[in-house]
C-alpha cells in the first residue's frame, strides 16, 4: 500500500506551526487541513489526552461560532500521536493567512476560564476526561513559542 501524505513528512524534522497537511477537492470545493503542531514530534513529550480534550472542545466552539469561520470549519481535532490538532476548512487557504485565526482561537484558549462547553454526560462520551487548567497552559506554550513569532520555517513543512 501506498504511504499516506501525513507518513511521508519527515518527523525527525518537524517542529511546532501552522501547515498546510493537505487540499482536497470535492466537486467544486476544496478543503484545506492543517496541521496545527504544538509539539516537535519525538522530541518532546506528547499532550494527555485531557487536555487535549479540552481543547478539542474549545477550539470547535470557537470555530464554530467564529462570524468569519464558523459556516467555513469542517473539523477541528487532535491526532493520534497526541502532538497536534487538524483543522479542516473549506476553502483554499495558505498556512500564512490563516494564522490570525489560529492564533485568536489559541487566544481564547488561553483565557478561558469558564465551564467547558460540552464537559457533561449528556453531551460528551467521556466528559471527565477534561484538564482545563493544563489546557490554558499549552495553548499559552504554542502562542508565545510558536504563533506569536511565526516565520516561514514553521509555516512550511521541512524538506
Amino acid at each position: 500500500m501506498e504511504k499516506i501524505t501525513s507518513f511521508t513528512i519527515n518527523h525527525l524534522l518537524l517542529e511546532p506551526g501552522v501547515y498546510v497537511s493537505r487540499k482536497d477537492r470535492y466537486k467544486d470545493a476544496v478543503i484545506t487541513t492543517f496541521d496545527l503542531r504544538m509539539t516537535a514530534p519525538n522530541r518532546e513529550p506528547v499532550m494527555n489526552t485531557a487536555e487535549m480534550h479540552t481543547i478539542e472542545h474549545l477550539g470547535a466552539t470557537f470555530l464554530r461560532n467564529d462570524p468569519e469561520f464558523g459556516d467555513k470549519t469542517v473539523y477541528f481535532g487532535p491526532m493520534g500521536c497526541r502532538t497536534g490538532f487538524y483543522m479542516l476548512l473549506a476553502g483554499d487557504y495558505s498556512s500564512r493567512e490563516i494564522t490570525p485565526l489560529v492564533t485568536r482561537m489559541f487566544e481564547f484558549i488561553r483565557d478561558f476560564k469558564d465551564d467547558i462547553p460540552g464537559a457533561e454526560a449528556r453531551d460528551c462520551g467521556n466528559y471527565l476526561d477534561q484538564n482545563l487548567s493544563m489546557a490554558n497552559w499549552l495553548a499559552k506554550r504554542y502562542l508565545d513559542g510558536t504563533l506569536y513569532g511565526i516565520d516561514d520555517k514553521h509555516l512550511v513543512y521541512p524538506e
